[in-house]
C-alpha cells in the first residue's frame, strides 16, 4: 500500500538541507499512506535516486524506517521506544496526564491533554468516557491552532510577538476561525480567553461536541499546552458550563504544579510555533 496524502508536506522541504529533506520523508507516512514503496519515495523526494537510497538506509540504520513485503517501507520500531521515553520523560505527559485522567473520571467526560507543536496542537493523551463518539481527539492526532477549546486556549496565551507574526500569516484563517478580521479583534478575542482562564467551544470539529480547556504553564510562565474535556453538548446543559469550566481549571492549577515538579524539564521553553 503506498500513497501520496503527505507529498505537499515534503513539497515544503525543496529548498531545505540534505538533513531536512531525509527527516522529511517520515512525514509521508501516515495512517492513510502507512507504507510507501522505494520508488515512490524517490519520486516524491525531489532528490536523485542514489541520495535517496541514502536517506533510506540511514533512517532504517537508525530504527525510523523498516522494510516491508513488496519492497516497501514502513516507520520502524525505533519510533516505540521514543514514544516510551515520552511518554515518561516530557513534562506535560508526566505532569499532566495524572489531573486529566482524574478530570475525565470526575466529570466523566473524555478527558484530553495536548501540547504546542510546529504550530498546531497535538493531543500527548486522552481518557475516553464510556459511550464517547468516535472521531474525538486522541493521543499523536494534529489538528489547528485557531479552532477548539484545546487550541485557541493555549494560542491565547502566547507572546504578543508571536501573535502578531502569526495574524500577519494566518489572517484570513483567523477571521474562518471567528477570531476576528483585524488585529485588534483577534486581540480582544484572546484577551476574553485569558481573563476567563478557559476557552469553550462547541461543534468546531465533530457536530454536537463540546470543548472545555484550560491552559498549561511552564515554570517560567510561558505556554505548553492545555487540559480539557469534550462532552456530548446534551450531557452537558448551559447551566452546568460555568461549573465544568471551574474543574478544568482546578485540573489545569494541579497540572501545572506537577510540570513544576519536573525540576529541569519544566523549565523547558514553549514548543515551536509555525
Amino acid at each position: 500500500m503506498t500513497g501520496f496524502s503527505s507529498v505537499t508536506a515534503l513539497e515544503t522541504r525543496r529548498g531545505a538541507s540534505s538533513l531536512e529533506k531525509m527527516l522529511g520523508l517520515l512525514d509521508l507516512f501516515t495512517a492513510t499512506a502507512p507504507a510507501w514503496a522505494t520508488d515512490d519515495l524517490i519520486r516524491v523526494s525531489g532528490t536523485s535516486r542514489s541520495t535517496c537510497y541514502r536517506y533510506i538506509k540511514a533512517l532504517q540504520a537508525a530504527g525510523l524506517l523498516t522494510p516491508v513485503a513488496g519492497g516497501a517501507w514502513m516507520l520502524g520500531p525505533r519510533i516505540i521506544e521514543l514514544d516510551r521515553t515520552m511518554r515518561l520523560c516530557d513534562p506535560v505527559t508526566a505532569g499532566g496526564v495524572p489531573a486529566m485522567r482524574r478530570l475525565a473520571e470526575e466529570v466523566g467526560q473524555t478527558g484530553l491533554l495536548c501540547l504546542l507543536f510546529s504550530g498546531t496542537v497535538m493531543c500527548v493523551a486522552d481518557a475516553p468516557a464510556p459511550g464517547a463518539p468516535e472521531g474525538l481527539f486522541s493521543r499523536g492526532q494534529r489538528r489547528p491552532l485557531f479552532t477548539g477549546a484545546a487550541s485557541k486556549v493555549i494560542l491565547a496565551h502566547l507572546p504578543p510577538h508571536q501573535l502578531r507574526a502569526i495574524f500577519a500569516r494566518h489572517r484570513p484563517t483567523i477571521a474562518a476561525a471567528g477570531l476576528g478580521g483585524d488585529w485588534e479583534s483577534f486581540r480582544h478575542a484572546l484577551r476574553a480567553i485569558r481573563e476567563a482562564g478557559h476557552g469553550i467551544t462547541q461543534s468546531e470539529f465533530l457536530p454536537g461536541i463540546l470543548g472545555v480547556a484550560a491552559p498549561l504553564f511552564n515554570a517560567e510562565g510561558g505556554v505548553l499546552g492545555s487540559i480539557g474535556i469534550a462532552a456530548k453538548l446534551d450531557s452537558v446543559p448551559d447551566s452546568g458550563r460555568a461549573a465544568l469550566a471551574e474543574r478544568v481549571m482546578a485540573a489545569a492549577k494541579e497540572a501545572c504544579a506537577a510540570i513544576a515538579d519536573q525540576e529541569q524539564l519544566a523549565a523547558l521553553p514553549a514548543r515551536a510555533v509555525g
